[in-house]
């Protein structure tokens, strides 16, 4: 905070609490003139009257005791601009002495699992437990409560892993995050007639209804630009996170109109790294669920 601010502040705080002193002691006391307390002319229903009394001493003193805690408390606490109080008291202070000792909890409560393979972990019912609660915080809003994706975000629970579904693989997804990247081919292919024949080619390889002379013309294309990551085959390659064309799973759609969208201005997946936010024996845990849901391990109690 800038010396300006900080005095601003402090004047603001410092006039509150003197209007404060000055309203009390103004309304606290009888002037000469006033009318008598019973006598204000303001009467209704004939025998209501309102009063014109000073407050009760015992309520201005619980008035003054107030701005005297106020001014104790902004002594002790920051409050006054830049003053950092004689407590040097603050919130970041605090949050990261309570996310210590959470911490602390938290890696006791997991250090068991710390060590165990991924595979020992999914058969065990309390840390699926636990795994599927550490996914549901951290992991469905991209792949859904069930696991079960969406456009754009992998299926967990089925067979198909576009990393490799081993269990280091998947533990490798959780704590090093993945980077997918399709560049755009539009250039490359050069004309719309190509990247029709390339689509009609792409949807044949999973068996889907295309004109067979496109598909037999867009198989050259394919051939040159796409087998390095895809393979000859279409199969893919789960080194570089390039999915298999051949089965029936499309991250983001079979339809037409979809392949071309990702020919003409790929596509980039982005799994964040989730190492230092869960720490390894978390990561672990969660690894473990992903890894169950496939797998047809133990399911959590």
């Amino acid at each position: 905070m800038s010396s300006a601010w900080s005095w601003y502040v402090i004047v603001l705080v410092v006039l509150n609490l003197a209007g404060c002193v000055w309203l009390l002691r103004w309304t606290g006391k009888r002037r000469p003139g006033d009318p008598k307390p019973e006598d204000t002319s303001h009467w209704w229903d004939g025998d209501i009257t309102e009063y014109n009394k000073p407050m009760p001493r015992w309520w201005l003193g619980l008035f003054y005791i107030t701005v005297v805690f106020a001014v104790g408390y902004l002594i002790y606490y920051p409050g006054m601009g830049a003053w950092a109080g004689t407590s040097a008291w603050t919130s970041a202070r605090e949050h990261d002495a309570d996310k210590a000792e959470a911490d602390q909890r938290i890696a006791a409560a997991f250090a068991p699992y710390a060590d165990k393979p991924v595979e020992e972990l999914a058969r065990d019912p309390v840390a699926l437990r636990h795994g599927q609660a550490i996914f549901a915080n951290h992991c469905a809003a991209c792949h859904g409560a069930d696991a079960r994706g969406a456009r754009g975000f992998p299926d967990l629970s089925d067979d198909i892993w576009h990393w490799g579904g081993q269990p280091q693989d998947v533990l490798t997804s959780v704590m090093d995050g993945r980077q997918a990247a399709m560049p755009p081919l539009a250039g490359a292919l050069g004309s719309a007639a190509k990247i029709d024949q390339t689509i009609a080619y792409v949807r044949s390889l999973s068996g889907l209804p295309v004109d067979s002379q496109q598909a037999a013309a867009g198989a050259a294309h394919f051939a040159g630009l796409c087998t390095a990551c895809h393979g000859p085959e279409g199969k893919g390659n789960a080194l570089m996170g390039a999915p298999d064309l051949t089965d029936k799973y499309w991250l983001y759609g079979s339809d037409p109109d979809s392949i071309r969208e990702t020919l003409v201005l790929g596509r980039n997946g982005n799994m964040p790294a989730h190492a230092a936010l869960l720490g390894p024996a978390r990561a672990r845990v969660v690894a473990a669920w992903v890894y169950s849901r496939s797998h047809g391990e133990a399911k959590p109690q």
